[in-house]
């Protein structure tokens, strides 16, 4: 079994906050192969897609003191979006990549996880322009795959992903909230894909 190597420790450990964190993500590019990297393969190959980038700023926030956390956003017509959850000072903050730009960081403001939850509405749009998230997950402690060395394995880590289908999710919208949905304007769908990767 892999560990992480001495320089890869202390690169992990100069992530010391979670800003820090989702800087090293922004600076990467975004990863679109059929892929469940682990933290460790993260940083060898420097890119990741968002489940990937999520289990990495788990890794790093618990690396630095944190419990590492990741929480699902599911969405209809859409792909899932997965984002690292820490607690600071009382509020929920997140930590995230996405090839759409206003899916990423949230600072620790929010006071519950529905709050943060629901700060990601607006920009989570699929290419039609229709809004999709639907319901967020509890977060999820990734100390619960140690014994499948979930930080330092060099194949796809899928069990967290397929964990993340399981468990239970609470909606954010009612039927005649959803049914009353209007497309994202064409600015902030614009916007919100900037640097977007098609290929």
């Amino acid at each position: 079994m892999q560990t992480f190597r001495p320089s890869e420790l202390r690169f992990l450990r100069s992530l010391h906050s979670p800003r820090k964190i989702q800087s090293f993500l922004d600076s990467i590019p975004y990863h679109l192969a059929g892929t469940a990297y682990s933290p460790l393969m993260v940083l060898r190959e420097k890119t990741a897609h968002c489940l990937e980038a999520a289990i990495f700023a788990a890794a790093a926030l618990r690396v630095n003191g944190h419990p590492p956390l990741i929480l699902d956003l599911e969405a209809t017509k859409d792909s899932d979006h997965v984002i690292a959850v820490f607690r600071q000072d009382g509020g929920w903050g997140s930590i995230g990549l996405s090839n759409f730009a206003g899916l990423r960081y949230r600072a620790p403001v929010y006071r519950s996880l529905r709050e943060l939850a629901m700060s990601y509405f607006n920009d989570y749009f699929n290419l039609r322009r229709e809004r999709t998230l639907r319901a967020y997950s509890q977060p999820v402690n990734l100390k619960k795959f140690d014994h499948l060395h979930w930080m330092t394995r060099t194949d796809n880590v899928w069990f967290i992903a397929e964990h993340l289908c399981v468990v239970p999710h609470t909606k954010l919208l009612s039927s005649k909230m959803e049914r009353a949905l209007t497309p994202v304007d064409l600015r902030a769908a614009k916007a919100g894909m900037v640097g977007r990767r098609k290929s």
